[in-house]
C-alpha cells in the first residue's frame, strides 16, 4: 500500500514563446505527478476494460459525502494524495485518462487499481508502472510544446513525483501465482521488483525529475483479505509470509534510494516507511481515534476479508458498518478516508523515524510562502504521530 509533492514560490520564467496556455502550467504551485496502484488511483480504471475487483466507481465507495458520487477511489472518501494536494494548496490531481484532464496545470495522476511494478502483475487488467511512464511521456511532450525546452526544464525539475505501488506484485503477482513462485525464489523476485522500480526512478530523472516521494509497503499480511486466507486467521494472526516480503522490499528500497541520491546529481527523495505506524494503529486503534483496527467496514467473511464490497463481484452479499470513521480498514484491502488523512499528515510532516531523509513539508517550504506551513500548524493533526 504503498507520493511525492513539491511546491515553491518560484515563478515560471516566461520567454518570448510563452503563451496563455503555457502560463497555466505551474500556476498555484509546482506540479504533482502521481504513479501507483489502488492506494492512489483517483479513477483511471473507470476508463479501461477491467474486472470489478479493480474498480471502485460504485456505491458504497465515496459514501462519506466528500464527493457527490463514487469517483473510482478505493475509499469511503478520499485517498492520501488528495489530502497532500490540499496541504500544498493544489486542487485535486485528476486522473490522466479523464477526458478533461489535458492541461496538466497542477500535475496529473497515472495510478491504476491493481497495477504492479512488474508488467506481468494483473497483466491486461490494470495500467502497470511502465505504461504509466509512457503516459507521462505524453504529458512531458505536451509541456515541452507549450513552454519550450527551457520552460519545461523548470517545470519538470521543480515538480514532485510520487510513487505508491508494489503490494500487488507480492500479493497476487507472487503469493497468488504458484508458477512465479516456482520460477523465482523470494529474494530473486524482490530483486526483479526493486530493479524495475529503480529503472522507473532513473527514467523520470532523465526526463528532468529531481524530487521524488515513495511510499514503502505496509504489513501486507495484516490486511483483512490476507488475514482471511491465513491458516491462523481464527487467532487473528497476520499472513507472515506476505508481511515478510513487504519488509524485505522496504529494506531493498531504502538502499536503492540512498544509492540513487549519491549517484544522480540533484536527486532528492522522501521515503515514507509507515510499516510500524500502520501496525500500531491496527493493534491500538483507540489511541488514534478508531474503535476497530482489524475488521473491514465493508466486505464479508472473516475480518470482512472477502472482497465483496459493493456487490459487483461474483459474491454479491456484503456487510457495511454503520460508521466507517471508527475503522482503520474500509474494505478488504484499503483503508478509510480517516486513516488516509492520518497517513497524509505522517507523510507531510512526520518525524525522521517515519519519513526520511526529508518529509514532504520540507520540500514544500523550501522557497515557499509561510501560508503552506499554516496548513498543517494544527495541534490536533500533529498529535497522530
Amino acid at each position: 500500500m504503498i507520493v511525492l509533492v513539491v511546491l515553491s514560490n518560484i515563478s515560471l520564467r516566461a520567454n518570448a514563446n510563452t503563451n496563455a496556455n503555457a502560463n497555466a502550467i505551474g500556476t498555484g504551485g509546482v506540479a504533482l505527478f502521481i504513479f501507483g496502484d489502488s492506494t492512489v488511483d483517483p479513477g483511471n480504471n473507470n476508463y479501461i476494460d477491467t474486472i470489478p475487483e479493480n474498480q471502485a466507481n460504485y456505491k458504497p465507495y465515496a459514501q462519506n459525502g466528500f464527493f457527490q458520487q463514487p469517483t473510482g477511489r478505493f475509499s469511503d472518501g478520499r485517498v492520501f494524495v488528495d489530502f497532500i494536494a490540499d496541504y500544498a494548496k493544489l486542487p485535486l490531481i485528476p486522473p490522466f485518462l479523464q477526458p478533461s484532464a489535458k492541461e496538466y496545470a497542477h500535475g496529473v495522476n497515472f495510478a491504476s487499481g491493481g497495477a504492479g511494478i512488474l508488467p506481468e502483475t494483473n497483466q491486461g487488467l490494470a495500467i502497470d508502472l511502465k505504461t504509466q511512464l509512457k503516459q507521462f511521456t505524453e504529458v512531458e511532450k505536451s509541456i515541452r510544446e507549450k513552454l519550450g525546452d527551457a520552460g519545461a526544464k523548470d517545470v519538470l525539475s521543480e515538480a514532485v513525483y510520487f510513487i505508491s505501488i508494489g503490494s500487488n506484485d507480492y500479493m497476487g503477482g507472487y503469493l497468488g501465482n504458484p508458477k512465479m513462485q516456482q520460477l523465482h525464489q523470494p529474494e530473486e523476485y524482490i530483486g526483479m521488483v526493486i530493479g524495475n522500480l529503480t529503472t522507473a526512478l532513473q527514467e523520470l530523472y532523465m526526463k528532468g525529475g529531481r524530487k521524488f516521494g515513495v511510499l514503502s509497503l505496509g504489513p501486507l499480511g495484516c490486511l483483512p483479505a490476507l488475514r482471511a486466507v491465513n491458516p491462523g486467521a481464527n487467532e487473528g494472526g497476520c499472513f507472515e509470509e506476505a508481511s515478510g516480503l513487504a519488509l524485505a522490499h522496504n529494506n531493498a528500497l531504502k538502499s536503492v534510494l540512498a544509492g540513487l541520491q549519491l549517484a544522480l546529481q540533484g536527486f532528492k527523495y522522501s521515503n515514507s516507511n509507515l510499516y510500524n505506524w500502520l501496525d500500531d494503529r491496527m493493534k491500538n486503534p483507540s489511541l488514534y481515534g478508531f474503535k476497530e483496527g482489524v475488521n473491514a467496514c465493508c466486505g464479508s467473511g472473516p475480518y470482512g476479508g472477502v472482497f465483496t464490497c459493493g456487490g459487483t463481484k461474483k459474491l454479491k452479499d456484503y456487510d457495511l458498518c454503520e460508521n466507517a470513521n471508527e475503522h482503520v480498514w474500509w474494505d478488504s484491502f484499503h483503508p478509510t478516508d480517516k486513516l488516509h488523512e492520518q497517513m497524509a499528515m505522517a507523510i507531510w510532516n512526520g518525524p525522521p523515524i517515519l519519513v526520511t531523509p526529508f518529509n514532504l513539508q520540507h520540500f514544500f517550504i523550501t522557497g515557499a510562502s509561510s501560508t503552506i506551513a499554516d496548513t498543517v500548524d494544527d495541534p490536533q493533526r500533529n498529535q497522530i504521530f
